[in-house]
């Protein structure tokens, strides 16, 4: 994939304040406030009885664990009480298949440490969170799509971008991304970075630009983000150093749901509902739409 340039993506300032919905209960959690959904809600969708698809859709529900803290991903914006982005669109589409509309949607706050726990202790329904496919993690949740694929890249303070130009620089510099992410492990790993990890991406990129440390990674599409709010003092840099595909999550073992959520991806890439929820959301930064990735085939059993 082809390297964003921050300076196309200013715009993605005011990205999450034009898009935010309405809603929320205070606690990490929050619901769509009524607000009519850009896509498809079925009308009385039929489910084979016993699946877990056909309990969402009778119970007229869903909790979904997204990001709070992703520009242009999933983001909570100041002062109001819905997440908005890409993978908030996402979500939106996955309940109108069980129709279920945004209203009826609980979005739960999911850092990246606590995704598979969410899941395996039944917190949430499913998690739509920057969710990076891992063979690690499908030995503990299971993981449809891909839905979208970016790479990891650096962000680092304007000063410090000739001398932090790339992964190859990063030996024994102090680089900040969250706990549990495969970011910061393939930094640690590959590249001899000295890791500091923190709960969120917000809190690794209040640490660089106080000067606690010296880059932060993970997706270019949410550095990006950050580093079209602080322009004059953040960029992003180097090529993309890995490939991040993005899946939804559900309980492990769950054959139905992880068809009818790959179904679900394909016929978004199908109907224009993909391209309306990239182009509302990361597109609205200046980002050309890009071609949809191919899914992955469900486990056999």
């Amino acid at each position: 994939m082809r390297p964003f340039r921050t300076k196309a993506l200013v715009g993605a300032l005011t990205l999450g304040l034009a898009l935010a919905a309405c809603g929320d209960d205070g606690n990490g959690t929050g619901t769509g406030g009524g607000a009519e959904s850009e896509y498809e809600v079925v009308d009385n969708p039929e489910f084979e009885s016993g699946t877990t698809m056909a309990d969402l859709a009778e119970q007229g529900n869903i909790t979904i664990g997204v990001k709070f803290d992703q520009p242009g991903i999933g983001q909570m914006p100041p002062g109001e009480d819905a997440p908005v982005g890409f993978d908030i669109e996402m979500a939106k589409i996955v309940a109108g298949q069980l129709g279920i509309s945004p209203d009826n949607i609980e979005w739960k706050e999911t850092v990246s440490d606590n995704r598979e726990p969410f899941l395996q202790n039944d917190v949430v329904d499913l998690v739509i969170a920057s969710y990076s496919i891992t063979e690690d993690r499908q030995k503990v949740v299971g993981q449809a799509g891909p839905y979208y694929v970016t790479g990891q890249q650096l962000l680092v303070r304007e000063e410090d971008k000739d001398t932090i130009a790339g992964p190859d620089d990063l030996e024994g510099v102090k680089v900040c991304s969250v706990t549990g992410s495969t970011s910061i492990q393939t930094v640690t790993e590959e590249y001899g970075a000295d890791p500091t990890p923190f709960d969120t991406y917000s809190a690794c990129v209040r640490q660089l630009q106080n000067d606690t440390v010296d880059a932060v990674t993970t997706d270019g599409a949410i550095l990006l983000g950050y580093a079209a709010q602080d322009p004059d003092n953040l960029e992003v840099v180097g090529p993309e150093f890995s490939e991040e595909r993005y899946g939804i999550g559900y309980s492990k073992g769950d054959a139905e749901m992880c068809q009818f959520l790959t179904d679900t991806i394909n016929n978004s890439f199908e109907n224009g509902s993909w391209n309306t929820a990239f182009e509302s959301t990361l597109g609205q930064a200046g980002v050309e739409t890009p071609e949809p990735p191919e899914t992955d085939p469900c486990p056999s059993a």
